[in-house]
């Protein structure tokens, strides 16, 4: 099974506040808050990809629907 078969929208929202909260803590160092901050962006990016994908979907069902209302 690839990574896109198992990727999931709130697994990876659970690893960016996670990631937040490291370099929030003041713990990490520069390079580590560098990392954190690399592999947050890219996982945002992805859940903006997924969260548009379904705006696309829903918006197609909704045209979907007023096409098929039946006009009085």
């Amino acid at each position: 099974m690839n990574e896109s078969e198992t990727w999931d929208y709130e697994t990876t929202v659970n690893r960016v506040e996670s990631a937040i909260a490291a370099i929030e803590s003041g713990q990490l160092s520069l390079a580590e808050v560098f990392e954190q901050f690399s592999v947050a962006t890219e996982d945002l990016k992805r859940c903006e990809a997924f969260l548009d994908r379904g705006r696309h979907l829903r918006n197609l069902w909704v045209e979907s629907l007023e096409e098929d209302e039946p006009e009085f």
